[in-house]
């Protein structure tokens, strides 16, 4: 059956599916399964870490400074970074593309309220993030990766400057309702046509991992015996756990 590349809801089911797996697996499918190259965010690292993110993106773009663009961009309530933040429930993180800048926050603990308020899940900038010790001791229950701390604004490098587009961040192409997925290691992204298929793929071959694990200490063999598992190992593991065979 031919795969559809429309843009989908994910469902929280399977957002809290994806938090029981490590980023490094998803890279796997995302990299090795669909073929796409660079999933994985380079120099985004976490700031409030031993917590999973697996949340639909929401995104803001920034963009350097001018006169003609600080005149055309609103500000205010119908700012991009407002709007942007608006658009973050639950189950949702903002992305925010900071061109690399890696001391250039995306904002503070007051304009970043608003996440708080709508229960957002996090937030991803391949900026920084300013004010992090604020939303500790405040409790704005916001998972949050970024390339560093900063007590710099946005100014000289960036200004918000569009919302809800397309974006890279950290390298990384994100389009609004992608599944940003994080742990220690750092983010990847997930096509969100792509998401059921992904966490399929991705806990077969965390199962047969743990499969194969056994056989290795319990036979006392080399891993290269097992490992890396073939669709033959896979299916070996579903079929021990009452699962037909599969074609990944």
């Amino acid at each position: 059956m031919e795969r559809s590349y429309k843009t989908v809801e994910v469902s929280k089911d399977i957002l809290e599916r994806f938090k029981k797996v490590p980023v490094a697996t998803v890279w796997s499918c995302l990299n090795n399964y669909l073929g796409v190259p660079l999933p994985f965010m380079e120099n985004v690292k976490v700031m409030t870490p031993n917590q999973r993110l697996a949340a639909r993106a929401r995104t803001l773009r920034f963009l350097p400074p001018r006169p003609d663009i600080d005149f055309e961009t609103k500000v205010g309530e119908k700012s991009p970074e407002m709007l942007a933040m608006a658009r973050c429930g639950e189950d949702d993180v903002l992305v925010a593309d900071m061109m690399g800048a890696k001391y250039a926050a995306i904002g503070g603990d007051v304009k970043l309220l608003l996440l708080k308020m709508n229960n957002a899940a996090g937030i991803v900038t391949d900026g920084a993030i300013r004010d992090l010790d604020v939303l500790n001791e405040e409790n704005y229950d916001l998972i949050v990766y970024a390339q560093e701390r900063t007590p710099y604004g946005g100014r000289p490098w960036a200004e918000p400057a569009e919302e809800n587009i397309d974006i890279q961040c950290g390298g990384v192409l994100v389009r609004p309702g992608d599944i940003v997925v994080g742990d220690n290691d750092g983010v990847v992204v997930v096509p969100s046509w792509f998401a059921e298929e992904c966490i399929e793929w991705v806990e077969d071959h965390e199962g047969a991992e743990a499969y194969i694990k056994e056989k290795i200490l319990k036979e006392n063999v080399v891993p290269g015996k097992y490992y890396p598992p073939t669709s033959d190992t896979i299916n070996e593991y579903r079929k021990s756990v009452g699962k037909g065979p599969t074609n990944h």
